[in-house]
């Protein structure tokens, strides 16, 4: 959930969250993202303790998982969202960094969680790419529905389920779970197994 972060003349991110960044932590927004019930499928039936959260905005969703004794890293181009994340989310580790090329070691965390990023990267292929290279265990992507609604990005900004699974195929997962929540869609993502001639 980051906010808009330009590059210079002509090449301004459009789909980043451009409203302030305390809007972000709305109580009324919040509640729609159904914090607790989102981290809790997404660590359901895995041995997790690292957690990568990607775009992580203010620190919402690194907050709350940081709450259930995990250890948390949140990742974001924005220098501005990440001061505010750190303001609230004191025991997990903020750093700046984009989905596309994330500068951590092959599977160094056993969840990976992308809340509200994927429709707003530069490149999506990429971005879930990255994910199954440094994620373990588990894959989550949190993402608005497919509709037009008051809340949230505009329609053009938004994904297709279609579009997300196929996007979670061609970037090598096996295991691709869709969950639809009262608000948000939850896709649970399991890394492609090793071939035989990577095993050890």
């Amino acid at each position: 959930m980051t906010a808009a972060h330009g590059r210079g003349p002509g090449h301004e991110h459009d789909r980043r969250y451009a409203a302030p960044a305390e809007r972000l932590r709305a109580p009324a927004r919040v509640a729609l993202l159904e914090v607790p019930r989102v981290v809790s499928l997404c660590l359901e039936g895995i041995p997790a303790a690292r957690v990568l959260d990607v775009g992580t905005g203010t620190g919402i969703f690194a907050e709350a998982f940081a709450e259930r004794g995990l250890e948390v890293t949140g990742i974001d181009p924005n220098s501005e969202l990440l001061s505010l994340a750190q303001s609230h989310g004191q025991s997990a580790r903020f750093m700046a960094g984009v989905a596309e090329k994330l500068p951590f070691e092959d599977a160094s965390f056993d969840l990976v969680f992308l809340g509200h990023v994927l429709h707003e990267t530069d490149d999506r292929h990429a971005a879930l790419s990255e994910a199954r290279r440094v994620a373990r265990l588990r894959v989550a992507i949190l993402e608005w529905p497919y509709a037009d609604e008051e809340q949230g990005p505009p329609l053009g900004h938004r994904l297709r389920p279609a579009e997300i699974i196929s996007l979670a195929q061609g970037s090598g997962f096996t295991e691709i779970k869709p969950l639809i929540l009262t608000h948000m869609h939850l896709y649970l993502l399991t890394p492609r197994a090793p071939d035989a001639n990577e095993l050890p």
